[in-house]
């Protein structure tokens, strides 16, 4: 077995929770010494000390793992793109600074997005297509994305309150609209009314008639949905609020969509309270479409919430989750995996996301293998959604869950499959700006760190073709 050394990982645990080295030690039995040694990667993590802080901290043993660094390591490769592309710093550099000082590789992440996003402002600016720079703030949008993705898309204490309403309310599948009507009647004074005047609301909520208007054309589902985030908003605002402003301003243009980002998890977990519906998943095998029957939910709902069954000593599969359209754009990515969405360039092509727009409604299942050499299982599922009207606009998504190779065996869409068989994985990247892969036939941009192979005198199917490793371009 080899053997692991955690030390910054263990340091940063220890920080967080606010302990002295003597302190921790006493909990861990042993002495403050031993604990100095294993911070400093002088001796190795064992396995009696790991368990004491599983069991001690609630922590999931990955997190003093060498995968736990693979997100930061892909974040800080996106974010420096340039200063690889230009040599300044390797990919050895990178591997160091996310292993051994993670405070500070998240800081120059930081830094690196800010100074991409600053390059793009003044490139609009210089072309004439936008404001100053100072003028144009970082989108609130993707502040909210990463809001959840450094939480790994579970919030334990508010996903608790839910469960626990859920109980109070006696929600039960096929019942769950009128436990929330009740509620909301009984404990706030909402009366729900029809919308058919406003197609463009699926709800509008009135604080001063105190009523919620729902679209007509919503259904049952969906009405459920919309209802349980406004109950979340009446019942729980302040702790909402108290999330939100964790990470932003009250009043900056992230705050309210944070407080409905974290009202929209609420929801999620009160209708599909964590332990019944983690049951039903391990039941199930995470059959997607079992559990849409079962809960009466839509595909991108129940997905949603698998990728959310992350409760310490209670984990579900850890899946990563996305919404694509057939453009490429990402509107939806969270994560309790080390897989990485690049926010640079545009994702894989090959990545099987986009086979599904072929044939909307099935879902396609694909073993994929990062560069790294990670493997995923992944399936994804077209779904349409329209307003109602003959000939009235809709929007098409490809909805994607995936995790990882080593947890494949308990999804029912693992069965037929060769999980062991690295070969037969499909090599995908993280999108062709930043994918690591030189012969990949599907590459739109060169690599970033690698000089081509251009020869007048010949052609490759590779578009761009770079020389074998230690041999000078021509």
């Amino acid at each position: 077995m080899s053997k692991t050394y955690a030390g910054p990982r263990l340091r940063r645990l220890r920080e967080e929770r606010r302990m002295s080295q003597a302190e921790l030690a006493r909990v861990l039995a042993i002495s403050p010494s031993y604990l100095n040694q294993m911070e400093h990667d002088s001796r190795p993590l064992t396995v009696p000390v790991l368990l004491r802080l599983t069991e001690a901290f609630g922590i999931d043993p990955g997190f003093f793992s060498e995968r736990d660094t693979s997100r930061l390591l892909a974040d800080l490769r996106d974010a420096l793109a340039d200063e690889v592309a230009a040599g300044r710093v390797t990919g050895s550099d990178l591997t160091d600074l996310a292993t051994r000082v993670p405070a500070a590789a998240t800081l120059l992440v930081d830094l690196g997005r800010r100074n991409q996003q600053l390059a793009e402002r003044l490139s609009e600016t210089a072309e004439g297509r936008g404001p100053e720079p100072a003028a144009q703030p970082r989108s609130a949008h993707e502040e909210i994305r990463e809001f959840f993705y450094r939480r790994q898309n579970y919030l334990h204490d508010l996903d608790l309150a839910a469960e626990d309403l859920a109980a109070d309310l006696g929600i039960r599948p096929g019942d769950v609209v009128r436990a929330l009507t009740d509620r909301l009647a009984d404990r706030h004074g909402v009366r729900l009314a029809e919308d058919s005047t406003h197609p463009a609301h699926l709800h509008r909520f009135d604080p001063r008639s105190r009523v919620l208007h729902l679209s007509a054309r919503l259904r049952p589902g969906q009405r459920a949905f919309r209802m349980a985030t406004q109950l979340a908003l009446l019942e729980n605002t302040a702790e909402i609020s108290a999330l939100a402003s964790e990470d932003f301003e009250p009043g900056s243009a992230a705050w309210p969509l944070a407080r409905i980002g974290i009202a929209n998890h609420f929801a999620a977990a009160l209708i599909l309270p964590y332990r019944r519906f983690h049951q039903a998943a391990e039941e199930f095998r995470y059959d997607i479409e079992r559990l849409t029957d079962h809960f009466g939910l839509g595909h991108e709902t129940v997905c949603h919430r698998l990728s959310t069954l992350q409760r310490p000593r209670l984990r579900g599969v850890p899946f990563s989750f996305v919404r694509v359209d057939r453009a490429g754009n990402m509107s939806k990515r969270q994560s309790a995996t080390a897989f990485h969405f690049s926010r640079a360039g545009g994702t894989c092509p090959l990545w099987n996301v986009y086979e599904a727009f072929t044939a909307p409604g099935r879902i396609h299942v694909q073993v994929a293998a990062m560069p790294d050499g990670r493997r995923y299982l992944w399936t994804a599922r077209a779904v349409t959604r329209h307003r109602g009207g003959w000939g009235e606009p809709g929007k098409t998504y490809a909805i994607g869950l995936g995790c990882e190779i080593r947890h494949a065996s308990r999804l029912v869409y693992s069965d037929g499959l060769d999980l062991t068989n690295a070969a037969a994985a499909v090599p995908i990247g993280m999108g062709c700006r930043l994918c690591e892969r030189t012969d990949c036939p599907q590459r739109a941009v060169p690599p970033l760190d690698r000089p081509l192979a251009v020869d007048e005198n010949s052609s490759t199917f590779v578009p761009y073709p770079v020389p074998p490793a230690g041999r000078a371009a021509p």
